[in-house]
């Protein structure tokens, strides 16, 4: 394929990925339509065991959506009504949601510069008599600082709770992203690295007991049919999507290594540019580039040029959700979390995906230069 002068880029390209995976699926959703099995079952477990094996970890539980599976992950390490639980400003909502819906706290706190992942001082130094746990989200599909991480939790006697939603196959020094806390919740939204044909999530654990309570609350709090032992939500894994989840799993390092490519293709076009910063990679990550967030002066004429060439872009986030009138209550103002306010008004997400092309790329870069530089 080769990308004209003229042609459309999009953002993200689902199609390709279905058609990449729908001859191996198709016979599998004729047979569930003819089991009616739609609900849990061989499928759901079986995608259950083998995505634990790539993670690394002794369980995986497979929920209804990403949001529902923090909110069991947190419900799962004990998190009360009036807890506070500490994350980054810049993540989205979901990461505090679902400690609202369990009446919790969030707290926000900054992300450091280089790479907008939590900033650890910051952690730090919001702890109070009332926190109980650290939710750090591995942004744009590298992991946070865990060591760190990890080690203010210890000392501190919390919980530390991966919001992974974006780092499927990502991994840190010590180990993959969904293996480096007490548990961890991600998504597989469509557009994920690994993505569902719809709404999908998982909760990860090495922890027996916290896996058993986490399958229980998702299933109305109940083990055993009709026998209910506490209050909790209907968040299963329906069997269509952990079909597709498997599918797409047997080809989700061939998709990573296809985005460290592209990612590395836009660091050679675009490396060097006045007006145009590029994404930095923490040492001992291995980033598998969910997005790729450059930051440009003048971000909103800039995202105006690209889109009026017909290049999908997007922004990865608009508002720290501090500032977000949904958490209006909690007091947040301009000028709390200085990092974070700055890169929302610079960060820039350009097109992102395993089937991106070379070609498509060069496009991409071109009006950007111009735009950003010229």
């Amino acid at each position: 394929m080769t990308a004209t002068l003229t042609e459309s880029v999009p953002f993200l390209d689902l199609a390709a990925q279905q058609a990449e995976i729908v001859d191996e699926v198709m016979p599998v959703w004729q047979a569930q339509l003819e089991s009616a099995s739609f609900v849990g079952g061989p499928e759901v477990a079986a995608f259950e065991r083998e995505y634990a094996d790539y993670i690394g970890v002794r369980h995986v539980v497979g929920v209804s959506n990403g949001t529902d599976a923090l909110e069991l992950a947190y419900r799962a390490v004990g998190i009360q009504p009036g807890d506070e639980i500490i994350m980054p400003a810049n993540t989205f909502i979901a990461t505090a949601e679902a400690a609202s819906r369990i009446g919790a706290v969030p707290v926000f706190v900054d992300v450091d510069d280089e790479y907008l992942l939590i900033d650890p001082d910051a952690v730090e130094a919001a702890i109070t008599s009332r926190t109980r746990a650290i939710a750090p989200v591995h942004l744009f599909g590298q992991t946070a600082p865990m060591g760190l991480i990890t080690a203010l939790a210890r000392r501190h006697g919390l919980a530390v709770v991966e919001d992974a939603a974006q780092s499927q196959g990502a991994s840190g020094p010590s180990g993959r992203a969904g293996a480096l806390g007490h548990v961890a919740a991600t998504s597989f939204y469509p557009g994920k690295n690994l993505g569902a044909a719809g709404d999908a999530g998982a909760v990860m654990t090495d922890d027996d007991s916290i896996a058993a309570l986490v399958r229980t609350l998702g299933a109305h709090g109940s083990s055993v049919k009709y026998v209910h032992d506490h209050i909790g939500v209907n968040a299963r894994l329906d069997a269509v999507q952990a079909s597709v989840l498997r599918a797409k799993l047997r080809r989700l390092e061939d998709w990573n290594a296809a985005r460290r490519a592209a990612a590395e293709r836009y660091a050679g076009l675009l490396g060097g540019l006045d007006g145009i910063r590029l994404p930095e990679g923490r040492p001992g990550n291995a980033d598998v580039w969910h997005l790729y967030v450059v930051r440009v002066d003048d971000r909103d004429r800039v995202m105006a040029d690209l889109g009026a060439a017909g290049i999908g872009t997007a922004i990865h986030y608009p508002t720290p959700v501090h500032l977000t009138e949904a958490y209006a209550h909690l007091g947040g103002r301009r000028g709390q979390l200085p990092v974070a306010e700055a890169a929302a008004d610079r960060i820039l997400s350009l097109p992102m995906f395993p089937h991106l092309t070379a070609q498509q790329q060069e496009r991409v870069t071109a009006v950007l230069r111009f735009s950003a530089t010229g």
